[in-house]
C-alpha cells in the first residue's frame, strides 16, 4: 500500500512539473543554504583549529616577565614544575640573535634558539635530514646544532651539511640536523621574537643560556599528559610560579592553547547554530509553499478523493496518500539542495584556499529538515482530504 501511494504521489508530481519545481524551490534554497554555510564554516574553522593543535594543544606556555627581585625562572623552578602531576615534561626556551658563518661567509642576523631534549621528544616536525638533539647533547659542553634550509643555502650551497662545523657567536658547532624553514614558527612558539631573515639555528638550551648572559629562563613550555586536566594543572602551575616570584603581581603570563581551542569550539558551535537558524527561515517558507500546493491539490482532486472513499478507502489511507506526496516533494527538494549546497561549498572553499571536507552532520540536518517540513506542512492538507465526506466530494464540480 505504501509503495502504491508513493507511485501515485510521484506521478502527480511529474504531471505537474512546473508547479512541483516552484513549490520545492524553497526547500532547495533552504537546504542548500544550510549545507553550504555549515560546510564552509566547519572547513575554515577546522583548518584554523588544526593549525592551533599543531602548535601544541597539549602544552602550557609560561612567559616569565619577572620583577625587581627575580628576572625569570631558575633550574630549581623548572624541576618543581616538572614534578606537578599531569606534567609530562618541561622545555625551557632561550632566544638570542647572533652570528653564524663558515669559510668567509658570515650571517649577522641569525636567530639562535636554545631547546632541550623534551622539546624534540614532543615536536612532531620531521627533520629534512640528520637527527634531533637528545639528552646527551644537553650537558652544556656538547656543541651540536640544527640549522634551517636558509642557512644551508647560504653557508653550505651544493653540500651536505651533516657532520660539518659552523661557527655560532665564535664557537664551533657540529651540524647534526636540517630543519624546514617553514617550521621555524613552531620553534618560536611562545617567544617574543620572530625568525630572522638570515635563518634559525637550534642549539642545546644550556649553551644558549650561556650565550645570552643570563642565569634564568623567561619562556618555558609545559607539556601535559592529559589535556582534560588542563584547568587543574594550570592552578598548580600558578601556585609554583607565585611562590617562585614571591607572589608579586604581573611577574608571569600563562598561555594555554587548550583553553583557546575550547573557546574556538564553542564559537564554532554557536556560529553553526546561528547560521542554521537563519538558513532554516528559507525552509519554513518552502514548507508553506508545499502546504499551499497540497491544499490546492486537495481542492483539485476532491472528486478523486470522494470516489476512493466510495470504493472503501479509509480516512487514514487518504491521509497517508497526501502526506507521502508532500514528503516526496520535500525530499526531492532536499536531495537537490544537498547536491547544490555541496557544490557551492566546494567552490567557495577552493577559492578561499583551505581544505574541503564533507560535513555529514550538515547533510543529515538537511535531510532531517526536509522530512520534518514534508510531515509538518503536509499534515494539514492531508487531514483536510481525509475528512471529506464521499457524497459531498462526488457532488463537487
Amino acid at each position: 500500500m505504501i509503495r502504491e501511494n508513493f507511485m501515485m504521489a510521484l506521478d502527480n508530481i511529474i504531471n505537474n512539473k512546473m508547479r512541483s519545481f516552484l513549490t520545492s524551490l524553497g526547500i532547495v534554497i533552504g537546504v542548500a543554504s544550510v549545507i553550504a554555510l555549515i560546510t564552509i564554516v566547519q572547513s575554515v574553522t577546522g583548518e584554523m583549529m588544526s593549525q592551533f593543535e599543531s602548535m601544541g594543544a597539549d602544552k602550557i606556555t609560561v612567559m616569565a616577565t619577572g620583577n625587581a627581585l627575580k628576572s625569570g625562572l631558575s633550574t630549581s623552578d623548572l624541576q618543581e614544575l616538572e614534578e606537578i602531576p599531569n606534567v609530562s615534561g618541561v622545555s625551557p626556551s632561550v632566544s638570542i640573535t647572533g652570528s653564524a658563518g663558515k669559510r668567509g661567509t658570515l650571517l649577522d642576523e641569525v636567530s639562535i634558539m636554545g631547546k632541550n631534549e623534551t622539546y624534540f621528544q614532543k615536536d612532531t616536525t620531521e627533520l629534512i635530514m640528520g637527527r634531533k638533539l637528545t639528552a646527551l647533547d644537553m650537558d652544556g659542553h656538547t656543541y651540536t646544532c640544527i640549522i634551517d634550509q636558509d642557512i644551508v643555502k647560504t653557508i653550505f650551497p651544493n653540500e651536505n651539511p651533516i657532520g660539518q662545523r659552523i661557527v655560532v657567536n665564535g664557537q664551533g658547532y657540529e651540524v647534526v640536523g636540517v630543519r624546514d624553514t617553514e617550521s621555524n614558527s613552531d620553534v618560536m612558539s611562545g617567544i617574543n621574537s620572530s625568525p630572522s631573515s638570515d635563518g634559525t639555528i637550534i642549539i642545546p638550551y644550556k649553551n644558549a643560556l650561556s650565550l645570552s648572559g643570563s642565569s634564568t629562563y623567561s619562556n618555558v613550555d609545559i607539556y601535559l599528559e592529559n589535556t582534560d586536566l588542563s584547568d587543574e594543572t594550570n592552578t598548580e602551575v600558578e601556585a609554583v610560579l607565585d611562590a617562585a616570584f614571591n607572589y608579586k603581581d604581573d611577574s608571569y603570563k600563562i598561555v594555554d592553547l587548550g583553553s583557546i581551542l575550547d573557546t574556538m569550539n564553542s564559537m564554532q558551535n554557536l556560529l553553526t547554530t546561528l547560521l542554521t537558524g537563519i538558513a532554516s527561515i528559507a525552509l519554513v517558507v518552502g514548507g508553506i509553499g508545499i502546504m499551499n500546493m497540497m491544499l490546492v491539490s486537495v481542492t483539485e482532486r476532491t472528486r478523486e478523493i470522494g470516489l476512493r472513499k466510495a470504493l472503501g478507502a479509509e480516512p487514514a489511507q487518504i491521509q497517508t496518500l497526501f502526506i507521502i506526496e508532500a514528503l516526496s516533494l520535500s525530499l526531492i527538494g532536499g536531495i537537490i539542495g544537498i547536491a547544490l549546497g555541496l557544490t557551492i561549498s566546494m567552490v567557495a572553499i577552493l577559492l578561499i584556499g583551505t581544505t574541503f571536507s564533507i560535513s555529514w552532520g550538515a547533510i543529515g540536518l538537511g535531510i532531517g529538515f526536509s522530512v520534518a517540513v514534508g510531515l509538518v506542512f503536509g499534515w494539514t492538507p492531508a487531514k483536510k482530504a481525509s475528512g471529506l465526506k464521499p457524497i459531498d466530494a462526488l457532488r463537487t464540480d
